[in-house]
């Protein structure tokens, strides 16, 4: 779990799935959820697909911007203050990060393959 902007996320896939969603209520409560649960919630959104735009705190966000990647990075860098979340990034130091099931299209996916293992990347570089 983490806060970023004030709101409580139980899971990054919480946030994640949030961002598909134009109200700032129901992004508050689509944060609430983790893993497949927080999925599902976001499983029919497919708007931003044919948009390219996403949602946060009521700013539409283009998913292909700077601004989109500086979102991701605040987020992640807010769940590295998890410190059980620091401990498994730490833990996995000396092994190569990897994530079989994403997609590299940005424009199908609210984060690719390459976002994510450049955050985890990065983090466990700090550590």
């Amino acid at each position: 779990s983490f806060v970023i902007d004030g709101v409580e996320c139980a899971s990054m896939e919480g946030f994640l799935q949030s961002l598909k969603y134009r109200s700032i209520k129901k992004q508050k409560k689509i944060c609430r959820f983790s893993g497949v649960e927080a999925k599902k919630k976001g499983r029919f959104k497919l708007l931003w697909k044919l948009t390219g735009k996403i949602y946060w705190q009521g700013i539409k966000i283009d998913r292909l911007s700077n601004e989109f990647q500086e979102l991701i990075k605040r987020a992640y860098n807010s769940v590295f203050e998890n410190e059980s979340f620091k401990k498994a990034l730490f833990d996995s130091k000396g092994y190569t990060l990897s994530h079989k099931i994403g997609k590299n299209d940005p424009k199908k996916t609210i984060l690719t393959e390459n976002e994510f293992l450049f955050m985890l990347n990065t983090l466990r570089n700090k550590l």
